[in-house]
């Protein structure tokens, strides 16, 4: 049996961010459940689950994204975790934002590191 995409978003979701992304779409059940289910059926139901690119390149390329757009520090925590979950190394994560200072200068990298010192001291796998 086939699944729809917001069944294969929830399959998805969980395989990046554990317990952590169904969290997410509980907090906006009661004030915004559609934009819960548009986040599980395009982002993960449709974008993610797309063979061209694995879980961690698919991580890296959000990482860099969030980092680049600035402000952006709750989202840069969930995809902190994702990436440790589909096993992104912290050394890996902190390399990725090192990448990023010629492009967009050093107080969005502090910004971004401050959020992964905080993830990594509360992440059972994060290991330095």
């Amino acid at each position: 049996m086939e699944l729809n995409r917001f069944e294969q978003g929830v399959q998805k979701l969980a395989e990046v961010d554990g317990t952590a992304g169904e969290n997410v779409i509980n907090a906006l059940k009661d004030i915004a459940p559609d934009l819960g289910r548009y986040i599980v059926e395009f982002a993960f139901g449709d974008i993610y689950c797309r063979e061209e690119l694995n879980l961690p390149e698919r991580e890296m390329v959000s990482l860099s994204s969030l980092l680049t757009q600035g402000g952006c520090e709750n989202q840069l925590e969930v995809h902190i975790n994702g990436a440790l979950n589909v096993g992104i190394t912290p050394n890996k994560i902190i390399e990725i934002f090192m990448q990023c200072i010629p492009y967009i200068g050093f107080p969005r990298v502090l910004n971004a590191v401050g959020v992964a010192r905080k993830v990594f001291a509360t992440h059972k796998e994060a290991v330095r």
